[in-house]
């Protein structure tokens, strides 16, 4: 098992010695809001966040590139109003590391593949009336999160580009058998990829 870790380990540092691999910066607007029957709640709307990171982009051949990603992501949750005077937001931080094979044509392109998150916070803000509490959630939920991701966008000659993204989470996120939550979030972002020198 060692010698195929090394084995791999060579051959893909060589790649990115050899290859044409880019480099680039992120950043936009999230809108989640979770799915599984422990969201299934009355007056249940989405958040809006934020997320920011970096992403590569492999060459595999004239068309194909794999871009791993490694991304912040702010306020994924959801907020439900059960009553005209209680508003509750779930805001839940992730980094996540997407892994995505993308096809691209003439500055368009197309993109699947799955992600990986790591919970970094978590809390459930409460509004009942002109009184409002924050309570720490993070122990509630599990540290981790997978899903897929399915992504389409424009990047430019010049390296600017936007991108838009959807990321259907696989997992229980609830740190328990139930009830159940889903990370589900929208991502349109500003995308700019520097040159290899």
């Amino acid at each position: 098992m060692k010698k195929i870790i090394l084995v791999f380990t060579v051959i893909f540092s060589s790649v990115l010695v050899h290859a044409q691999v880019s480099f680039g910066i992120k950043a936009g607007l999230n809108n989640s809001t979770l799915g599984g029957d422990g969201a299934d709640l009355a007056g249940k709307k989405s958040n809006t966040g934020f997320n920011v990171g970096v992403t590569a982009g492999i060459p595999l051949s004239t068309h194909f590139v794999f871009q791993p990603e490694i991304m912040y992501s702010a306020n994924q949750g959801m907020e439900f109003r059960p009553t005209t005077t209680i508003e509750t937001n779930y805001n839940l931080n992730y980094v996540n590391i997407p892994l995505m094979l993308k096809y691209k044509s003439m500055g368009f392109y197309g993109e699947a593949g799955p992600y990986f998150g790591f919970l970094t916070s978590g809390k459930v803000k409460t509004k009942n009336g002109s009184t409002t509490s924050e309570t720490d959630i993070k122990d509630s939920f599990d540290g981790t999160d997978m899903g897929v991701a399915l992504g389409t966008g424009y990047v430019m000659k010049s390296g600017f580009g936007v991108g838009v993204r959807y990321n259907m989470g696989l997992q229980n996120i609830y740190d328990g058998t139930s009830p159940e939550y889903k990370n589900r979030y929208w991502q349109v972002n500003l995308i700019y990829m520097f040159d290899k020198k």
